[in-house]
């Protein structure tokens, strides 16, 4: 019995995964424990987690391998400051005090942090360190249901690599071709997120939310100035428009010359036309790249299928057109696209590759769902319940599912806590927000009073698999809310010739479908399939909305509010629910509701977390 614990850390989204002889056991982020969003620091509890679920110690364990090789990472630091010098000295003055001081010498932090678990750990030889790619692209393909696919993984940057391409096949994986930093299509997203005022590596997806609002008359200033793009997809960035090599921002004054604004100062300057329109092309280029990368991928490879994971493959929209294009004829992507899913990809790359054992069981997706966190009996959340001084019932699963149904269909805002917690930045229904989507306010009330977050802010269905094809323009697996694609035309409604003069948030507010809450203002979904082998009880509680509602779709959004990392404990769950104006909460089998509860133990929660 082989035991490897996989581990990222240091730059954002810590995380530790655990595998036993190549299944993957458990997974968590650092954030969910600690309620501090990306956290980036050692994942000391996500690591105790995953040891504790298994009963095990940290000596039990065989191997454990890190992300990413932070000597590779140092000689980019150093090589971009020469490159560059003497510009940048500001940046490179900053970061290296750090890198001297801490992560040059990461086996000794590590070992260190290690023995925080258990104070006679010893054995040095077991901290091992894949390549930080690699990681992603085996966190890609193993997990996958196929044996044998072309995996390309995108994200800002790397040791060196910004842009990768491998081929899987059985257990093998070999990368094959590599771009390198600063040329990276995460990083030029990211640039634009920090130009329109949102936050880099945490609010790239208000970006793609944003893009809908707006036109793509930008898209060509991008292509003509900003990047050199080549007919297979490869490209090089002008780096006179960027800041990300030698100063302290992402872009700098030609870059803003060239769009004619100074980047949006963020709560302080509104979001107009003109940033809709930014978004809107950066998004339409960020799709011309990677239709054109996985275009030329097939033609050269023939291969059938498809991985992608890195920060780039949670851009859903891209993804869906993909697969509209029909490119490849299977598309898995990895749900913990981002360094989170490093952990995971670090330790079956050596286990697979290092240690050569073949892969089991790889018809099926190997991913569980993604629901690879904790989870709390039904005694332990009464324990929590009556800790807090909460007031509830308690009903068996059925009417648990019944109950929750009706209260759906009736408009309210539930939130709703079940089973093993998610693994990746997506809620799937089990530390989940639910909703009615065929509301025309949900949209507006999940965004204001209950996410307080930005009204644009799209929100994603649920639909039961067997039902998607009814609703959606498309006829596939995407249980990780992956993918995004059009309404139905016969469930679509179409716009007056008044309401198409409409520009920008004005657009918000029209009903587009017979599921508002869900349809985007370009009449897409961010779409999750649900299963009965996945998750039994959210399947059934959709079954048993549809059956009272004729509607086989929930709103899904993440339970927590903007800032705030999904919610971990019964804890969590029960101070959402009370900070915000959440109708029910549904913990396990114990139904509670708002006007039940006392009102003292509601407390200014929103003020807690800082905005993303």
């Amino acid at each position: 019995m082989s035991y490897i614990l996989g581990i990222s850390a240091f730059y954002h989204d810590s995380a530790a995964s655990l595998i036993k002889d190549g299944n993957i056991i458990s997974a968590a982020q650092e954030e969910r424990f600690t309620r501090i969003k990306h956290d980036s620091s050692y994942p000391y509890n996500a690591v105790k987690f995953v040891l504790n679920n298994s009963k095990l110690d940290i000596s039990d364990v065989d191997h454990i391998v890190f992300y990413e090789k932070p000597f590779l990472k140092f000689e980019r630091l150093l090589e971009t400051y020469v490159a560059f010098a003497p510009k940048g000295f500001k940046s490179f003055s900053k970061a290296m005090p750090i890198w001297l001081r801490d992560k040059l010498f990461q086996k000794k932090m590590i070992m260190d942090c290690l023995k925080r678990h258990n104070s006679n750990f010893k054995n040095e030889n077991k901290i091992l360190f894949s390549e930080h790619h690699l990681s992603h692209a085996a966190s890609a393909f193993y997990p996958s249901p196929f044996d044998e696919a072309v995996i390309l993984t995108a994200d800002g940057v790397g040791e060196w690599a910004t842009t990768t391409v491998a081929i899987g096949k059985n257990n093998n994986l070999e990368i094959k071709k590599e771009l390198h930093f600063p040329h990276s299509l995460g990083l030029l997203y990211s640039a634009f997120t920090y130009y329109t005022g949102f936050k880099v590596n945490s609010g790239e997806y208000k970006l793609m939310g944003l893009a809908p609002y707006g036109t793509p008359k930008y898209a060509e200033k991008i292509l003509e100035n900003l990047i050199d793009l080549k007919d297979d997809g490869t490209f090089m960035l002008d780096q006179k428009y960027f800041n990300y090599c030698t100063g302290l921002t992402m872009t700098n004054k030609k870059f803003d010359k060239l769009f004619g604004q100074k980047p949006r100062i963020p709560d302080k300057d509104q979001i107009t036309q003109f940033h809709m329109d930014i978004a809107a092309s950066i998004q339409n280029v960020t799709e011309i790249i990677m239709l054109k990368l996985t275009k030329s991928l097939k033609s050269e490879y023939g291969i059938n299928n498809l991985c992608l994971a890195g920060g780039v493959a949670l851009n859903c929209v891209a993804n869906g057109k993909i697969l509209k294009e029909k490119i490849f004829d299977n598309i898995w992507v990895q749900p913990a696209a981002g360094d989170a899913g490093g952990s995971l990809g670090a330790a079956l790359a050596y286990w697979h590759i290092d240690l050569n054992k073949e892969r089991k069981d790889i018809k099926k997706d190997n991913m569980q769902g993604s629901y690879l966190g904790n989870k709390y009996s039904d005694k332990e959340i009464k324990i929590e319940l009556d800790k807090i001084g909460a007031n509830y019932n308690e009903y068996d699963q059925q009417t648990i599912i019944d109950k929750t149904a009706s209260s759906l269909s009736e408009g309210k805002a539930i939130g709703w806590f079940q089973g093993r917690m998610e693994f990746g930045p997506r809620a799937l229904g089990n530390r989940s927000i639910l909703g009615d989507p065929r509301s025309e306010n949900m949209q507006k009330n999940l965004n204001l009073k209950v996410k307080y977050r930005e009204s644009f802010r799209p929100f994603a269905p649920s639909v039961l698999r067997d039902e998607v094809n009814n609703w959606f323009e498309m006829n596939t697996d995407s249980p990780y809310m992956l993918m995004v694609s059009n309404i139905k035309k016969e469930k679509s409604i179409d716009m007056s010739e008044e309401q198409k003069k409409l520009f920008g948030i004005d657009l918000l507010n029209i009903k587009r479908s017979e599921i508002p809450a869900i349809t985007h203002v370009d009449y897409s979904a961010r779409i999750q399939t649900v299963s009965k082998e996945t998750n039994e009880i959210y399947f059934n509680l959709i079954k048993k909305f549809k059956e009272k509602t004729n509607c086989p779709v929930l709103v899904n959004t993440s339970f927590n509010i903007r800032g705030e990392p999904i919610v971990n404990t019964p804890l969590d769950a029960y101070k959402c629910f009370m900070g915000t104006e959440l109708d029910i909460l549904v913990l396990g089998n114990f139904y509670l509701e708002k006007k039940d509860q006392n009102k003292n133990l509601k407390t200014n929660y929103v003020g807690e977390f800082e905005l993303d």
